[in-house]
């Protein structure tokens, strides 16, 4: 087990269950290793703007923009440390509460974080969509543009994933952790993959 510091940078989709349960995955391990965790935002609305998808899956998009841009604008205004908090607040209530009512799922989050009921009005506002891009692509770029969210970088080596569920916990979450350092620290590791057999287990 080793016992450096190991520096992670995560970015995620407010809305996406996959990066959900991987940055729970994320806590548990911070409890018993040494990470620098800095958390990212990135859009699954950006990364598909220019893709052909499914009416449905587009429909989804808006929404999920509104979550991404609260974030941008509380990490401009507030500053790195709020991204966490907030990005919990609103998660619990998207993915394990459900809730697919975003001014109710804002509303209650900007409260639990202590910010205003009128920074609401970010979600809706395009003032720091240039931050938000360049975050976004500060992940992609890193990965390549046919991988999703989340993003996770360990020590300057970034992957897209893991894909996780659920979260696992104990023994079991630093096994698995120790395997994904392991796999960044060499340089020639690309891909590793299966197709999934089940669907996000909050």
């Amino acid at each position: 087990m080793t016992t450096e510091k190991t520096v992670v940078d995560f970015w995620f989709d407010p809305s996406c269950p996959w990066a959900w349960m991987t940055s729970r995955w994320v806590d548990e391990v911070a409890e018993h290793r040494d990470l620098d965790v800095t958390w990212h935002i990135m859009s699954l609305a950006v990364l598909n703007e220019n893709t052909d998808v499914s009416e449905e899956y587009r429909a989804f998009f808006p929404r999920a923009l509104r979550y991404t841009r609260l974030v941008a604008a509380a990490a401009e205004l507030h500053g790195q440390q709020i991204v966490k908090p907030l990005y919990d607040a609103l998660g619990t209530r998207i993915h394990p509460g459900g809730s697919t009512d975003a001014d109710t799922v804002i509303a209650e989050a900007l409260a639990e974080v202590g910010l205003p009921a009128e920074f609401a009005g970010y979600a809706d506002s395009d003032e720091f969509d240039p931050q938000m891009r360049a975050s976004h692509f500060d992940g992609i770029d890193r990965v390549g543009q046919d991988v999703g969210t989340p993003v996770i970088s360990v020590n300057g080596v970034a992957f897209f994933g893991p894909v996780i569920s659920p979260a696992p916990t104990g023994e079991v979450a630093l096994t698995l952790w120790d395997g994904v350092v392991a796999a960044a620290s060499y340089d020639g590791f690309f891909e590793l993959k299966r197709s999934r057999t089940r669907g996000p287990q909050f």
